[in-house]
């Protein structure tokens, strides 16, 4: 311990304490003022402070090099991947339920699917005008047939009944109910033909046993229809 006596003189001594032994006091004298072999008091502390300066700058760098880990790890491609691939998967999980809500109700109302699409086979008879419209107001139309497996899944009814083709427009040109052109046909051997001038402008299914099973008739008669959506 240091203690600053004043006296009178205008002098300032240093009165050690706890240091009985003169080389202990004289040791000190020579630390205090610079005088120990050309060492000087500062340099121990020089180095503590470059110590010290040099810990901060690498746990500065330390710092940064973890603020940058992180953000990678939380803002990295792949973890963007993973977030829209649950979003999605999410999306494709509520559109899922909504299709088997949807197509339990349908199942419930006589449908049958057959993919892509569900049909509804009538158990009354209509004209092709208001078998039409009956399918209109189901949320669906008259059957398009757009494949031999679709021409194939109707036949296994085994009924007449109207799809959705019919010339009406222009006579021989055979259209779709959704705007289509016939491309592939499925003509009963014969048809079509206008049998004894009528106007036969609408198309029934009708030979079962073959594949070839259209025919087209007045579209004032009342058949059994298809549905489709």
């Amino acid at each position: 311990m240091v203690r600053f006596v004043h006296k009178e003189q205008p002098e300032i001594t240093m009165d050690y304490v706890n240091m009985p032994e003169e080389s202990a006091r004289r040791d000190a004298l020579k630390r205090c003022s610079g005088e120990d072999g050309g060492v000087t008091a500062a340099a121990p502390g020089k180095k503590l402070y470059r110590l010290v300066a040099v810990s901060f700058g690498l746990l500065c760098v330390l710092q940064a090099a973890l603020n940058i880990s992180l953000r990678l790890a939380l803002y990295s491609p792949y973890k963007t991947r993973d977030i829209e691939v649950c979003k999605n998967l999410i999306e494709e999980s509520d559109k899922l339920k909504e299709k088997l809500i949807n197509f339990n109700y349908l199942f419930q109302q006589g449908w049958v699917y057959f993919h892509p699409s569900f049909y509804y086979i009538s158990s009354t008879k209509k004209s092709w005008n208001d078998s039409r419209e009956d399918c209109l107001q189901r949320g669906a139309d008259l059957m398009v047939i757009n494949s031999k497996e679709e021409q194939d899944f109707t036949r296994k009814f085994n009924k007449f009944m109207w799809i959705g083709l019919t010339d009406r427009e222009t006579k021989g040109m055979w259209i779709w109910v959704d705007g289509t052109p016939l491309d592939k046909s499925y003509w009963t051997p014969g048809e079509p033909n206008a049998y004894e001038d009528k106007n036969e402008d609408c198309v029934e299914l009708k030979s079962h046993d073959i594949e070839n099973s259209w025919n087209d008739i007045p579209c004032e008669d009342e058949n059994f229809w298809i549905c489709e959506k």
